[in-house]
């Protein structure tokens, strides 16, 4: 057994998602970093902070460098971070002069945090994609069946007629804007040195870190090691998304319940009552928006760091964060099977 349903050995069947999760594995997180790695050598190197051929032996060394896992994690308890060991071990594979300026002027909450947002960069693009085919298909059910009629309710009272166009545009309206909103996403450098001010680097410090978001991919922002809003304002557009996803779940659900509005295809069968077709995914896509809305608060939580940097509200993301976006990435693609299993909605 394990500690999470999302790579439970049969619970992930339901609640998990391998595409997503390949994302916040640990060879995901150390491949991320040492592109932080090399990068930061190359900026350094390209701007004469570091010998260039050392910035070169350091970029060669991290594209073939094979971290000692059981070691991090043994570093990691004592440590609190995994990078003083990751860079004791990359220093080891780099070898001789150049050695000394791998990490050159970063610290620990650099490598974490631009890995976290080179992932996050690739995980919020697949979860654009699925908003994008949730609106599709809404739109293929629109076109089949919105001049259908169903019965209106108001305070889970039935109240007045009317057509299935209007309930799904209540689903798909919200989905639109999230969807412009994970497109238009900016996905910031964390470069800060020991306290933020990058001293280190001296009157090169800008100029290496534009270089470094260039060459990751990422918005050269000034360091945001303990102003963590970037982290909470994805945090609570991922809970939004699984909140009208919830919405919608439960809509579903209650056409199941009365019956003549809504046929699904697909699973949901009962080990006591033969004929019951249960709206599994449905109720699914009510309990993880549930579960986000809670794990919301720990984030806003998170947001108070002491001073320069907190240990104990950045550890609290590391718990919290990766749970929200696998929620959001079941519920996204359970979203897009149930919207392709609904075969008939609404009367004529």
């Amino acid at each position: 057994m394990t500690a999470s349903a999302f790579d439970h050995p049969f619970l992930s069947g339901l609640f998990g998602d391998d595409e997503i999760s390949a994302h916040l594995s640990a060879d995901a997180d150390i491949r991320a970093m040492l592109s932080f790695e090399a990068a930061l050598a190359k900026a350094e190197g390209a701007h004469g902070l570091i010998p260039q051929r050392a910035a070169s032996r350091i970029a060669e060394a991290c594209r073939g460098f094979t971290a000692d896992i059981a070691g991090l994690n043994v570093a990691t308890a004592r440590d609190g971070v995994v990078v003083p060991d990751l860079v004791t071990q990359l220093r080891t594979s780099v070898g001789g002069e150049a050695a000394q300026y791998v990490h050159f002027g970063a610290t620990s909450q650099d490598a974490i945090d631009t890995s976290l947002m080179i992932r996050l960069k690739a995980i919020v693009f697949l979860f654009s994609g699925r908003l994008d085919a949730i609106v599709r298909a809404l739109d293929a059910l629109d076109r089949q069946y919105g001049q259908n009629s169903l019965i209106g309710h108001t305070r889970m009272q039935a109240a007045i007629p009317i057509a299935v166009s209007d309930r799904l545009r209540t689903w798909r309206a919200p989905l639109e804007g999230y969807h412009d909103r994970l497109r238009g996403q900016r996905f910031p450098i964390q470069f800060g040195g020991a306290a933020g001010t990058l001293d280190r680097l001296g009157g090169k410090a800008a100029a290496i870190r534009a270089s470094l978001a260039q060459e990751l991919g990422l918005t050269d922002e000034p360091q945001w090691q303990s102003q963590r809003a970037p982290i909470a304002d994805l945090a609570n557009l991922f809970s939004l998304i699984t909140g009208s996803l919830g919405k919608m779940g439960q809509d579903i659900a209650l056409l199941a319940q009365a019956g003549g509005e809504i046929e699904l295809a697909g699973g949901g069968r009962s080990s006591a009552i033969v004929h019951k077709q249960n709206p599994v995914g449905a109720e699914t896509l009510v309990a993880f928006s549930r579960f986000n809305a809670a794990q919301l608060s720990a984030i806003h939580q998170a947001l108070v760091h002491e001073q320069e940097r907190s240990g104990a509200a950045w550890t609290l993301e590391w718990l919290v964060l990766p749970q929200m976006i696998m929620a959001t990435a079941g519920a996204l693609r359970l979203a897009r099977e149930l919207t392709g299993n609904i075969l008939r909605l609404g009367g004529s």
